[in-house]
């Protein structure tokens, strides 16, 4: 699909430009134009501001790049997909942007209240079908491995280097040592996956793969009126495992969840087999690995919420599992 050539050709008939602020900590800059007489927003993003970017290394972006290849054109029936246009500067090649219909009032309230169970069960039923439409299709945008870094004491020290004073990254550099102290056990699975992450990878990869989004945030999640989810913020998306999208909703969305997870995976499971997808024979070891996976991408922050429930639950799981990276 068609991709303007710079920022200015894309806003070139847009009118009435303000700044908009979101909940967004990557660095992105959001926008709200007209033009035509019809709102949208517009996310800016920048390599050299916006610390994901980085992580991702796809030049303008990977949701520029989902475009250009059109998958986002065939994303399925129960997803809103708002993206109309992007651009990529030519002349200034970090820079690139993202044209959207404003769904800001669909995008799940950025509280921490719990979610609705219905909404919280179509998620995950949605997240089902996103995964059996592209089931055991090859995407390679953003590689697993790119994936289980991005939260990595490795992605940290480049951005102090860089001099970033992002949150995320500061916080990372300050969670990981913190969980060889509060949960030794647990950071002796996961520790060594974080600064390397090949048996993991190489351990779900013996396992059905698909097309996944990548950051299954409630900040990304809306319902529109016509029960469609709205998902924002492809940033790394491509090839992987299903289960690590459910494993990374289960962990970042861990307080506002409105069941157990066990609940929760029971129906991803669920929808997975009404839609024909087998789960014989492979469901516990991709589980179990992917439980593994969302450690490695979060064991930082359970680490700086201390020794609770929370993190004693991801322990038992990752203790659990561990022998599956042996078995590789």
């Amino acid at each position: 699909m068609q991709v303007a050539g710079s920022i200015d050709e894309l806003l070139a008939d847009a009118t009435d430009r303000r700044p908009l602020d979101g909940p967004g900590k990557s660095g992105a800059r959001l926008e709200r134009v007209t033009i035509g007489g019809t709102p949208y927003v517009v996310k800016h993003l920048d390599h050299d501001a916006d610390w994901t970017l980085r992580v991702a290394d796809i030049p303008g972006s990977a949701t520029v790049e989902l475009w250009r290849r059109g998958i986002l054109a065939r994303l399925p029936a129960c997803f809103n997909q708002p993206i109309v246009a992007v651009a990529h500067d030519e002349e200034r090649p970090t820079l690139a942007a993202l044209l959207m219909h404003d769904v800001g009032e669909w995008l799940v309230p950025a509280t921490d209240e719990p979610i609705g169970l219905e909404q919280h069960e179509r998620f995950l039923r949605h997240m089902a079908t996103l995964h059996t439409t592209f089931w055991e299709t090859e995407i390679d945008v953003v590689s697993p491995s790119t994936r289980y870094l991005e939260l990595s004491p490795r992605m940290a020290a480049a951005e102090a280097a860089l001099g970033s004073d992002h949150l995320v990254p500061r916080l990372v550099a300050q969670g990981w040592p913190l969980l060889e102290d509060v949960a030794p056990e647990l950071a002796a699975v996961v520790v060594p996956l974080v600064h390397e992450p090949g048996p993991l990878v190489d351990a779900l990869a013996t396992t059905p793969q698909t097309f996944v989004h990548g950051n299954w945030k409630l900040d990304n999640l809306g319902t529109d009126q016509w029960g469609r989810t709205v998902l924002l913020d492809w940033e790394l998306p491509g090839v992987g495992a299903g289960l690590s999208d459910l494993a990374w909703y289960l962990a970042i969305n861990c307080r506002r969840l409105p069941t157990s997870k066990e609940d929760a995976v029971a129906t991803y499971r669920g929808e997975l087999e009404r839609q024909g997808v087998d789960t014989g024979g492979w469901w516990d070891r991709q589980l179990g690995l992917c439980l593994i996976g969302a450690m490695v991408q979060f064991g930082w922050e359970k680490a700086l919420g201390g020794r609770d429930d929370e993190l004693a639950w991801w322990e038992e799981r990752v203790l659990g599992a561990a022998p599956l990276l042996e078995n590789g």
